[in-house]
């Protein structure tokens, strides 16, 4: 079966390497992915990103709307590049990160209504819901929120070419950062 951004058949194929892309194949890379942030695997976690990723988290404004543009509004997570994310890594590493610090939180993601939205050869992009819950100090806090990717297949791994992260709690009582969305 083949999926196009108007049917809703269970795998994709489409110009480029011309490779059959699975409903599977998208959600086990999903899957994967928050897997390395719950285990603090993330060189691993690294791996999923291409060099040019685009990794956003929009903020909400006073008018209840999200900011558009990461340039010209406040993002609560924007990296242009994949450096970006790198040197993110590092400081949590490195206990240099303002949202982490010993003990080391533990994190549970669970990803679900997974859909794939359009394919352009072997550029997918994909919606899911997304929820984590997040423990440290005797305190378990949940995030919740929707996810967008564009993920390229046409390497012999999958990588996260743009990942924009809509964060839908009112209310955080931390850094947020990562591994909580």
């Amino acid at each position: 079966m083949t999926v196009t951004a108007d049917t809703t058949e269970t795998s994709a194929s489409g110009a480029g390497t011309g490779k059959t892309i699975t409903q599977q194949d998208i959600e086990q890379f999903l899957y994967r992915e928050a897997r390395y942030l719950d285990d603090r695997e993330f060189e691993k976690w690294l791996e999923c990103y291409a060099a040019d990723v685009v990794y956003w988290m929009p903020s909400w404004g006073d008018d209840d709307l999200l900011s558009s543009d990461p340039q010209t509004s406040i993002s609560l997570i924007y990296y242009p590049n994949k450096g970006g994310l790198e040197d993110r890594v590092f400081r949590i590493r490195t206990e240099r990160s303002s949202a982490t610090s010993i003990p080391e939180p533990r994190t549970s993601h669970n990803i679900s209504n997974v859909e794939l939205i359009e394919r352009r050869g072997d550029l997918v992009d994909v919606r899911f819901n997304w929820h984590t819950m997040y423990f440290r100090y005797k305190t378990v806090d949940p995030y919740y929120g929707t996810s967008f990717y564009t993920i390229d297949f046409s390497g012999p791994a999958p990588l996260i070419r743009r990942k924009t992260v809509v964060l839908k709690n009112d209310y955080i009582h931390h850094v947020v950062d990562i591994y909580h969305i």
